[in-house]
Order: structure tokens, then C-alpha cells, then sequence
């Protein structure tokens, strides 16, 4: 699928919506708030990961080259942790390189791979270590006759892999394994070549294909052991741990059930309107988290998020180049995200993964105001300053957010929720685009 040939970009020409000339919505003032979450963090990341490596049964590491996957999501503490786990390789005298533990992501090219790596902070020179990136993958065991398992081929041809990767939810299906280690040796490893096999068997089976998988790893891969990641809701880490190889199924489904109880949520309500500031591949492998929206191309559905009617994506992010994936989980974006959006980034991810419903550009609004007003105009029948709106930076970062007016009866009192400042009026500049509300650092 990466040899296909798409237009790099969309070519919008002048758009006015019908009623976007009509009289201004009466917008209601937001709210800044802080929802509340369990506060578990790692104030200190390196130290944390160097105690944890220093725990793992001892090893001759002498002369050897160890792989270290890195995956295509912003994690937090992830570049420190990396760096750490470099150190730790250094000091017992192995020659450790990372390779891009990617499917389809960077348009499923080496070159790709590598600018997706650079996007996240993490260079040979940031990290002191080579970067070896290439598609090219090693067939080491199957699932059925059609079900390669491969395993990136620098990978395999080092004396050791550590597996690194966020634990967490998944945003396409719900099993005892979602997004973790195990993922990591299935997707990352597998490349191109592998995740679209695995994918081809759609996302209802990934609970058996994943541990499947991941057993074919351990037996076959050179696999030392994991360093798992769990963040909090306050992006920070509030769990990191080194995995003994023979341990990495049982403590990655404890730590899946950790992540879920600490993680980001909205903690309000049915939603007319959720503005998302910046929709990417650094945010989410879905582009917006469904675990927050509740909206998955794979109709994933959970019963702690909101009914959301209508959703704006603003933007998308610098990290994601271009890949957009996930917007067509919106109902409404605006010129300056459609014109960054790269088809075949986007394209070669979505149909690398099945989901091709979530590359499908919603209506596009010339400005930040036309699109919310239009998602207003959308979501109930007449004009109110009673709507009931939310606005996030993106659902990764959703400690504070900003409601509507209308949320007030149901904030009011809780421990979970805290006002953190004034009703404003939302702002825009001349051209229409969005200037408030102002985030705190």
C-alpha cells in the first residue's frame, strides 16, 4: 500500500457555507476548570529507570548490540527514559542502536520513520546512539497460513531487543492486552509488512492475535526484556517499570488495568460541542483519543464517555507531518487543519490499519468562528447561550479544560471538578480565528 501514489495535500477552494454570512451565534462564555485525577507521578525519570533497570536479573551484556524500539507516539518521559535505558546498556559494555518500531506510521518509509522520531526529540545526537531504520523485516513464526509474525530485521539480527512502550487503552478495541509491550512486538516490530497482516484480520480478533503474537516474540526474537510507561492525566509518568522477558505478560495486564483507573477522562456530562484544538499522531494513534471522545473508528464503545453531538478539530499538530488520521471522527475542521493534512501519510496509515472512515474530511469551515458556530447551528435546534460546550487543547492534555455556562449546576460542589478562574467571552481575532481562551504554561 505505500507504493500508491495520492495527492500530498487538498486543494480547498473558496469556502463559504451557506449560512455563513448569517447573524453571529450567540456563543456563550467559557469557563476555565481543572478536573481532577489521581495524582501517582515519577518526579524524576531517569533515577526512576536506572533503579528500575538496575533491579532486572543480572546480564552479560559485553560487546553485544542491543536494539531499543521507539514507537511513533509523544510519550511522556519517554526521551528521558530512553536515554537512561542508553546509559544503562553503555555501562555494562553493549553496543546499543534504537530502531523505529512503526507500522505504516511516517508514511511507511525508513525516511519517514526517522523524521517521526525526530518530531518526538529523539536523534542519534539527543540520544548518543545510532538510529537504524529500514522496512525491511524477517518472517519468524505465523499465526495462520495467511498471518506472518515478522520482526524488524536489524532487530532480529542484534544480540538483544528491549521492547519500550506506553501502556495504556487502546482507542480501536478492549482485551486484556491493548496498548503496550506485547502491541509493540506485534505493530512496531512487524513494520509495514507485518501490521498490514495482522490487520487484515481486523481489529474484533486483535485480543488473540496480540498475546499470540507476542509468544511467537519471546520464542523466536532475541527479546531481552520491556520497559513499560504509564502516564497520568497531568502529562507526566506515574509508573515506569523494567520487565523481565518472562514476566512481560503477566505485570503488562496489571499495569493496563493501573493505567485505566489513573487515566484522563471528561469527568462532565452529554457534550453539544467539543472543540479540540489540535488533532495527531503524537496525541493518539487515533489522532483523538476515543477513550475521551468516544468516537472510534472501530465503533469502539465505553461507558465512561460522554455522547458527544458535535466535534471541531481546529488544527492539527507540527509532530503529526501532515497525518490526520482520526479526523473523520469530526464533524466540522477548519481550512488551515485541511490544508495540512498529507493523503498519503494519512491514507497509507488508515488503510494499513482498515479504518478507512477515519481519514474522511468533515466539513470545512474557512475559520475557527464559522466552524464553531456551525457545530453550534448543528447540535441544537435553536440559538442558546445555553449550549453546552467544551474545550480542550487536544485529549491528551485534558486537566484543564473550559465549559460553558450551562455546565455550572453540575460543577458546582464536586471534588473532582474545580473552577479555575473567570467567564470570558470566546474571542477571535479579525480574520475569524480563535484567540482565546489563554492557557496557563
Amino acid at each position: 500500500m505505500s507504493d500508491f501514489l495520492y495527492p500530498t495535500s487538498l486543494e480547498i477552494s473558496n469556502i463559504r457555507p451557506t449560512f455563513a454570512n448569517a447573524k453571529a451565534y450567540p456563543l456563550p462564555q467559557l469557563l476555565p476548570v481543572l478536573q481532577r485525577f489521581p495524582e501517582d507521578v515519577v518526579a524524576n525519570v531517569e533515577a526512576e529507570t536506572l533503579s528500575q533497570l538496575a533491579q532486572l536479573p543480572p546480564m552479560d551484556l559485553t560487546g553485544k548490540r542491543i536494539a531499543i524500539t521507539v514507537g511513533s507516539r509523544g510519550i511522556f518521559g519517554q526521551v528521558e527514559a530512553i536515554m537512561a535505558l542508553v546509559s544503562y546498556l553503555k555501562q555494562r559494555g553493549a553496543d546499543p542502536f534504537i530502531v523505529p518500531a512503526m507500522g505504516s506510521h511516517g508514511g511507511a518509509t525508513a525516511e519517514g520513520q526517522l523524521a517521526v522520531l525526530e518530531s518526538l526529540g529523539i536523534t542519534e545526537t539527543s540520544i548518543g546512539v545510532p538510529i537504524h531504520s529500514s522496512m525491511d523485516v524477517v518472517e519468524i513464526g505465523s499465526l495462520d497460513e495467511d498471518t506472518p509474525v515478522c520482526c524488524d530485521k536489524n532487530a532480529f539480527n542484534s544480540d538483544g531487543i528491549v521492547v519500550c512502550n506506553r501502556i495504556k487503552a487502546h482507542t480501536a478495541f478492549a482485551a486484556e492486552y491493548e496498548s503496550g509491550l506485547l502491541k509493540m512486538m506485534l505493530i512496531g516490530l512487524g513494520k509495514h509488512f507485518g501490521t498490514t497482516a495482522a490487520h487484515k484480520l481486523g481489529f474484533q480478533r486483535f485480543h488473540e492475535v496480540i498475546p499470540a503474537a507476542a509468544k511467537v516474540m519471546l520464542e523466536k526474537a532475541p527479546v531481552l526484556f520491556g520497559l513499560g510507561i504509564v502516564e497520568n492525566a497531568y502529562n507526566g509518568v506515574a509508573k515506569i517499570e523494567a520487565i523481565p522477558k518472562q514476566s512481560i505478560f503477566k505485570r503488562e495486564k496489571e499495569l493496563l488495568i493501573y493505567s485505566k483507573r489513573i487515566m484522563g477522562k471528561m469527568l462532565v456530562s452529554d457534550i453539544d460541542v467539543l472543540i479540540i484544538d489540535s488533532l495527531g499522531k503524537d496525541i493518539s494513534g487515533g489522532g483523538m483519543d476515543s477513550n475521551v471522545t468516544g468516537r472510534s473508528a472501530a465503533n469502539l464503545k465505553r461507558d465512561y464517555t460522554p455522547d458527544i453531538s458535535q466535534i471541531v478539530i481546529r488544527d492539527l499538530t507540527k509532530a503529526t507531518k501532515g497525518n490526520a488520521i482520526g479526523i473523520g471522527m469530526a464533524n466540522i475542521t477548519t481550512r488551515r487543519a485541511a490544508e495540512k493534512i498529507n493523503l498519503g501519510i494519512t491514507y497509507t496509515n488508515a488503510l494499513t490499519a482498515r479504518t478507512p472512515i477515519s481519514t474522511r474530511v468533515p466539513l470545512v469551515a474557512e475559520t475557527d468562528r464559522e466552524a464553531i458556530e456551525i457545530a453550534c447551528r448543528m447540535a441544537v435546534a435553536e440559538e442558546t447561550e445555553s449550549i453546552r460546550i467544551v474545550q480542550i487543547a487536544n485529549t491528551k492534555e485534558i486537566n484543564r479544560i473550559w465549559l460553558s455556562s450551562a455546565y455550572l449546576p453540575e460543577i458546582t460542589g464536586r471534588d473532582d471538578l474545580e473552577i479555575d478562574g473567570e467567564l470570558e467571552r470566546i474571542k477571535f481575532d479579525d480574520v475569524g480565528n480563535q484567540i482565546w481562551p489563554t492557557r496557563r504554561e
